[in-house]
């Protein structure tokens, strides 16, 4: 078949940057020539118009048109009509609720994994590209119908993940204990610590963390790894993973 194409970020905005700034190059890269208009799913923000404006700037800017699902009267359609779909940050709850509102899920694997257009996912839109949304950072605000997500890779992400502060006095759970939870539960897959200013590239069956800060990998029973930019990822793809058991 078509191999699929992902570029699944952890953050839009870093930290002394605007929208997307820190990933530009990834993106123009990743969408290459071929491309002439992105599909932009505003969902996981209360303020869609405002959303898509921010979104349409930063594309055009970059030498592409964009489209906001939000605006058509058919988004089914707009799915089916798409070059390449990007769905953007904010809550992740919000954003799965309205893609199963709008019947999304089926059509959105259909043409990313059948027909092969690029997908690119930023934070909640990088969640949601994966088996299921548990390893959000995001309060269940609202319910969607299951908290499985669109399953374009077959393990789950956490974006923005935060090391733990020795010099903090704050005794919440950490992010690595709160992964650390949901691998006590029975089959639960592999989860990708993305730090802010990192991403992941998946062309095929081939998957390389890009940018600039590194990631953590934690698998069910072993002690969680630390990863470089440029590192081969390609073996979590499988789905069966040998270290996971």
């Amino acid at each position: 078949g078509v191999p699929r194409r992902l570029l699944l970020i952890s953050n839009s905005p870093l930290h002394g940057g605007g929208y997307l700034g820190h990933c530009q190059q990834h993106i123009q890269s990743f969408l290459g020539q071929k491309v002439k208009r992105v599909l932009f799913i505003p969902y996981a923000l209360h303020d869609r118009d405002a959303y898509a404006r921010t979104a349409r700037e930063k594309f055009e800017s970059l030498g592409y048109g964009l489209d906001s699902i939000h605006e058509s009267c058919d988004p089914v359609e707009a799915v089916r009509k798409s070059e390449a779909i990007f769905i953007g940050g904010g809550n992740t709850f919000r954003l799965l609720k309205a893609l199963y509102d709008n019947g999304l899920i089926q059509e959105i694997r259909k043409r990313v994994l059948e027909d092969g257009i690029p997908y690119m996912g930023s934070s909640a839109g990088t969640n949601v590209a994966t088996i299921s949304i548990n390893t959000t950072n995001d309060m269940p605000i609202v319910y969607p119908p299951s908290l499985q997500a669109l399953g374009l890779v077959p393990f789950n992400i956490n974006p923005h993940y935060l090391d733990p502060d020795v010099k903090r006095t704050h005794m919440g759970e950490t992010r690595e204990e709160r992964i650390r939870q949901y691998h006590e539960e029975p089959n639960t897959p592999p989860v990708l610590g993305l730090r802010e200013g990192t991403m992941l590239l998946v062309e095929g069956d081939k998957a390389t963390l890009q940018g600039v800060t590194g990631a953590r990998l934690f698998l069910r029973g072993k002690k969680p790894t630390e990863h470089e930019p440029g590192t081969d990822f390609s073996f979590l793809l499988s789905g069966s993973n040998p270290l996971n058991p």
